[in-house]
This record gives structure tokens, sequence and C-alpha cells, in this order.
């Protein structure tokens, strides 16, 4: 088996890693304070290669796999996981929505643009009543001359205000539940659809979360995403690969806060020495090591799969599981380490921790993971 990059997808990191601390290390904390969502950087994401990593170079993507947007994820996320979540909801639900599902001029008039960095992504599937539980969607499309005419709303979704593509799922047949929901492609401008409240968040406080609204918007037929009826199957399917950039994510957001701890832990000097030299901080680091180490792998295999065209729905949620409560657990252990100064805004570990508790329940909570798993695990047995 093999545990190490190639020496390509290695320059890929290292071109995002110095892309991460030269473009948003210096921002981060302005960022943060003032919940500035940072549009002025989606074109050189875009120049990069980094809004198009999973699609075909004939529709202005990268061309690469799973392994590579996993590795570019986590490093983005190692300095802010505001904008890692950012081109990872931009890459495997909408745009990567389109690319399944869509048709070839669907992908020729929406993909092509996303995967340049020209237009900015929105995928809405929750809704207030809708969380855990997306085949309860209360959205509804209903059959008019040409098109549907869509009323509802969506929320906790990411580029809601600045997106001019979103896809999002309506009810066509509320009486046959999960198997009447359906895709459909909406454009920035169209009429009855809208941006509205923006969140207030713990974390990720400048990757934009707010709420869409549609109010009699009319949507014409060749904006129905996929089959009709099918939206809420294909919307499992996206989330598969979805979980995998959650796991990236968490890894990303833990990998900076251990870092941050190091440093911390060799500067900070307690009794005559740095704390690093005792025995009670040397457990601390190596405990979340480990623990990054193995989510990582796990990261990795679920991505290293879906490159080879394999299912991953219980690897990918056994990743983002893993993952997510890992980097909890790291970045509260990096607060304790800090001491009194982790509590303050003069080191980076209190935002580490704020962050990483959306992988916990972004995608899916840890809780619907463990359903998703077990399910599997007994289906197989």
């Amino acid at each position: 088996m093999q545990f190490e990059l190639t020496e390509e997808q290695l320059q890929m990191k290292m071109s995002v890693r110095e892309f991460a601390e030269a473009e948003i290390l210096p921002h981060v904390m302005e960022w943060d304070e003032a919940q500035h969502f940072p549009i002025e950087l989606i074109p050189k994401l875009g120049e990069l290669g980094l809004l198009g990593i999973l699609f075909p170079e004939e529709y202005g993507g990268a061309g690469l796999g799973y392994v590579e947007y996993a590795t570019a994820i986590e490093e983005l996320s190692r300095v802010d996981g505001s904008v890692g979540i950012s081109v990872a909801a931009h890459n495997s639900l909408c745009s990567n929505h389109i690319y399944q599902f869509g048709s070839e001029a669907q992908k020729q008039k929406y993909l092509a643009p996303l995967t340049r960095g020209e237009h900015l992504g929105a995928w809405g599937l929750t809704e207030p009543g809708a969380g855990s539980d997306a085949s309860g969607t209360r959205t509804t499309a209903v059959r008019k001359d040409g098109g549907w005419a869509i009323n509802g709303s969506k929320n906790f979704i990411t580029h809601a205000i600045h997106a001019d593509t979103c896809v999002a799922f309506a009810s066509s047949d509320r009486a046959k539940q999960s198997k009447g929901i359906t895709a459909f492609i909406f454009e920035k401008g169209m009429k009855g659809f809208s941006p509205s409240k923006k969140e207030n968040k713990l974390g990720l406080r400048a990757s934009e979360t707010a709420s869409v609204v549609f109010e009699d918007c009319f949507v014409p037929d060749e904006n129905r995403l996929g089959d009709e009826g099918k939206g809420f199957v294909d919307a499992m399917a996206i989330l598969d690969g979805g979980r995998i950039s959650i796991a990236a994510l968490a890894v990303g957001i833990a990998q900076g806060a251990y870092e941050s701890a190091i440093r911390y832990s060799a500067e900070r000097q307690q009794f005559g020495k740095p704390i690093r030299e005792f025995q009670a901080i040397q457990f601390k680091l190596a405990d979340m090591a480990v623990q990054i180490d193995a989510a990582r792998l796990l990261m990795y295999r679920a991505a290293a799969m879906k490159d080879q065209g394999k299912k991953t729905t219980k690897e990918s949620s056994m990743a983002k599981l893993y993952a997510g409560e890992m980097s909890v657990r790291v970045c509260e252990e990096a607060i304790q380490i800090h001491g009194g100064y982790g509590y303050t805004k003069d080191y980076p570990a209190e935002k580490y921790w704020r962050d990483s508790k959306l992988c916990t329940i972004g995608e899916g909570t840890s809780e619907i993971q463990r359903i998703i798993i077990a399910r599997e695990i007994l289906k197989a047995s």
C-alpha cells in the first residue's frame, strides 16, 4: 500500500501551502473579527485551479482527483478553515452536483464558469424544519408552463449571498416524500430568488453562511437538474464526496492547532525550562499527533477509493466522523497547552477550536454518520 503522496501531489500541496501563508494568513483574525467573506480571494483561488480541482479540463477544471482535492482543503484549513470550507462547498457540492447529474448544456453553461472561478457556487438542502431529516423538505416545486414555480426557503447555506449559481432542492410531489424531491439550478438575479438572514456564527466566521428564500420563483425546465424525483438520491451521492472534504477540513484545522501548540510549548518557559520538556505536555502532543495521523489516513483511504470509482458511503462517513470529533479534541488540547493565553485572541488556538466544531455538524452530524456507518456494516454482514 502507498502511504506517501507522489512528487506531483507534494508540489501541489506546497503550492497551496505557500498561497495560504502568503494570501490568507496575514488576514485571518481581521476577517474572523469582521465576519468578512473574502470574495477578493475567489479569482486567485480560480487561477490556482482550486475551484475546479475535480473536473475535467474540457470544463475548465484541473482534472485532478479526490486525493489532491483533500490535500488542498487540508492545506487551506491549516491556515483558515473559513477558506477551506468555502472551496469545499463550491467544489464538492454545487459544482460536483452539476458535473455528476447535469446535462451537457448545463455543464457548459454553469460548470465551466464555476471551475474557472468566474462564478461562485452554493448548494441548498437544509431547511428550518429539515436538517438531519433532509427528506422532510417543505420547499415546493409546482409545474407551470415551461417550468416550475418554487416556494420555500433554505438555511445554513454557504455562499448564499454572493453565489452566482445555486443548486437547491424542492418537493415536486410531496406524497412521494424523499422520492418526490427534485433538484434545480438557480441563477443570481432570478425573480423571486433572494438571500436572507446571514448567520452570526461561533466559528468559520469568514465563510459566508445565510438563508435563501424562494417566492414564486420561476425556474425553466432546462434548469431542472437530474431526473424529476431523484434529487434526494442524487444529493446523498454528492454528500459521499462532500464528507471527504469535511474530513480534510477537520484534519487541516487540527494540524494548524497542533503546530501552534508545538510552537508555544517551545517558547513558553515554566520552572526554568520550556514546557515541552514536561512529560504532561509531551503526552498531549503525542496523542494529538497520533489522532491527526489516524484521521488523515481515513481521509486518504476514502479519497483514494473515490478516485478508483468505488462506493465510499461507509468510508466517507467514517473519515468525516472520526476527523470531525478528533479535530475538536485536538483543538481543545491546544488551548490547554497554551493555558490562559489559549483563552485569548492573542494566539490562534481559540479560533481553531471554534472552527473545529462545525466539522461534527455540517454535511451530516456525528450522530447521522454513526447511523450511516451502522447501516452499511449491517447491510454487509
